[in-house]
């Protein structure tokens, strides 16, 4: 494992090499509302409403603005039923399932910053 600082000119190399995929991440999960729409989902299927009670803070025109977009990027499959009344579902795809690791060390971070507050 390499613990060297790197030189300025490394780093230099190092941000033009990752720049584009930091804009593309950013990009796809850098919507207000769209890492917490993923969570509540990594948590099982939601129905629209269901995620509007999940997320009380949200409106219903974000919300169905940020589903989507994620969609459209192939982070959330919705699932429309032939049904009255109709049933629309919402899941996200194994592409975002990979996205869980993130999630388990950005909430783990959230965790443990709002503790230091809590203590200091």
């Amino acid at each position: 494992m390499n613990t060297a600082i790197p030189s300025p000119a490394d780093s230099d190399t190092v941000i033009a090499t990752f720049r584009d995929d930091v804009r593309c991440a950013v990009g796809l999960t850098g919507g207000k509302w769209k890492l917490e729409i993923l969570w509540v989902l990594n948590q099982r299927m939601h129905r629209f409403n269901e995620l509007r009670r999940a997320i009380p803070d949200v409106t219903q025109h974000m919300l169905t603005a940020q589903l989507r977009q994620l969609e459209a990027d192939g982070f959330v499959s919705r699932t429309v039923y032939a049904e009255v009344p109709p049933r629309v579902e919402y899941e996200i795809t194994d592409e975002a399932r990979q996205l869980r690791p993130v999630f388990d060390a950005v909430f783990a971070w959230a965790s443990e910053r709002s503790l230091r507050k809590q203590t200091a």
